[in-house]
């Protein structure tokens, strides 16, 4: 009997590792790649770049706004879900079509800001901005909809991996990467240069085709639509009752399933609790979403070089991003999502604090590496932790939408406080705001508190 489970379990793990290796584990990768590009060059680039222009700290801080389209995603989501596009659902399917779409609008909204100086037409760089946020929100939506749809449920938590790590080496290679080939671009030269920050979008713009070619190379879903029972209902109720024509009653019937049923299904579960959940879901990454808008503008205060951050994070950064996230799945799977949670909050703050510490030792790459390391590796075990949390919520019916609708929320305040991020700085100074960012993880571990009990109880009642 030992030999017997002992080659069992070493099969078992043999099993478990080999999920890695079917082929929509390498697509998820490929297509988190796409999804965590735009994203760096939206915020931590793109702030880095208006500082060099010279460019308030204020007016930097308001440029935050622009994130709130992942923010809002959720208002779209319905149609991205379910409305075909003309001649490209056809030739690719409802996913691929709006993931291509999507993409192609990525790269030109890239290529707009390439050839945009910020110090003589700002606001026409705050439009091709806003074009690339918008694109890259609903890049997301269908991403997060392939997902759920590409692979039975024994292999989303590989899928859920792969996406992970493709996406925060998009991040890093959009973050360190933008500044080290901007740097290149620019030579020994140290005043703003408008071509060497052209030169790294434009390569940027060119990185996107890997999600291109992975979305004309991969299949589709193979999903069969159904009518949800409850669109059933309400079509056949307006079709007896409301005495409209045809072609209405069948567009309400399809506004009620898309839009009304999956935000519903959620305050249906979970009753008034639901606004207990999504209080949480709206504030657990305040605090390091309002301090990391700053974290650029204060490193070039701080008269660091842009080879200078490049370096650190593309090294420290890549490498403690990766332990984080690996380390973020393993202690969950052993400890718990909701303890996990507690102790991604905790790492957050903490490493705000160093940040003010920092603010007081002044120019010393030695600490730039100690924080870099310490804020990618708390990132990555937080977000393990909170994206683990939030799909647990989700109904499968309605994934898409309900997903949309939680990262939406996880986005909206913080990105709305963080737009305050300059103009507190310039209130204040660095040390201060980052304390008052480290505090804002206070009120979160309440939360976190709070929806443990319910939680429990909520499973106690049930089992």
């Amino acid at each position: 009997m030992p030999v017997v489970s002992s080659r069992t379990r070493l099969i078992s793990w043999w099993d478990a590792m080999k999920v890695y290796r079917h082929p929509r584990a390498l697509t998820l990768f490929f297509m988190g790649f796409s999804a965590g590009l735009p994203l760096m060059l939206l915020f931590s680039s793109l702030s880095f770049w208006l500082r060099e222009a010279d460019v308030s700290r204020a007016t930097i801080g308001f440029f935050s706004w622009i994130g709130l389209a992942y923010s809002v995603k959720w208002i779209w989501s319905p149609l991205v879900d379910r409305l075909p596009l003309p001649l490209l659902s056809r030739l690719l399917g409802r996913r691929r079509s709006w993931l291509l779409l999507s993409q192609l609008t990525i790269v030109a909204g890239l290529l707009g800001m390439a050839f945009t100086d910020p110090t003589q037409n700002l606001t026409r760089m705050a439009l091709f901005s806003v074009l690339v946020a918008f694109s890259s929100a609903t890049q997301d939506i269908v991403i997060d909809a392939f997902r759920i749809e590409a692979a039975e449920e024994r292999l989303q938590a590989a899928l859920a991996a792969t996406y992970m790590f493709g996406y925060r080496l998009a991040m890093m290679v959009a973050g360190a990467g933008t500044l080290a080939i901007a740097a290149w671009a620019a030579g020994d030269r140290l005043d703003y240069q408008q071509s060497a920050w052209m030169t790294a979008y434009l390569f940027m713009g060119g990185f996107m085709a890997v999600g291109i070619i992975t979305t004309l190379v991969t299949s589709e879903p193979d999903v069969k639509l159904e009518t949800p029972q409850q669109e059933q209902r309400v079509t056949k109720w307006m079709a007896q009752k409301a005495h409209l024509p045809a072609p209405l009653v069948k567009l309400a019937g399809w506004f009620y399933g898309a839009v009304v049923c999956p935000f519903s299904d959620f305050f249906r579960r979970y009753r008034w609790h639901a606004l207990l959940l999504l209080a949480l879901i709206s504030t657990y990454r305040i605090s390091d979403i309002v301090m990391g808008i700053m974290a650029n503008p204060f490193y070039v205060d701080l008269g660091f070089t842009k080879n200078e951050v490049a370096t650190v994070t593309k090294i420290f950064g890549v490498i403690m991003t990766l332990i984080g996230v690996t380390l973020g799945g393993t202690l969950t799977m052993r400890f718990g999502v909701m303890k996990m949670l507690f102790t991604g909050a905790i790492a957050a703050a903490i490493t705000n604090a160093l940040f003010a510490i920092m603010s007081l030792v002044g120019n010393n790459v030695y600490w730039l590496a100690l924080v870099v390391s310490a804020d990618n590796l708390a990132a990555g075990i937080a977000t393990s932790a909170f994206i683990a949390w939030m799909s647990s919520l989700t109904n499968v019916q309605y994934s898409a939408t309900q997903y949309a609708l939680f990262s939406s929320m996880m986005l909206l305040l913080p990105k709305f406080v963080a737009g305050f991020s300059g103009v507190m700085v310039d209130a204040v100074g660095y040390n201060y705001f980052f304390i008052f960012s480290a505090l804002l993880g206070a009120p979160v571990l309440v939360l976190i508190w709070m929806a443990n009990r319910f939680l429990e109880t909520n499973t106690n009642q049930n089992n």
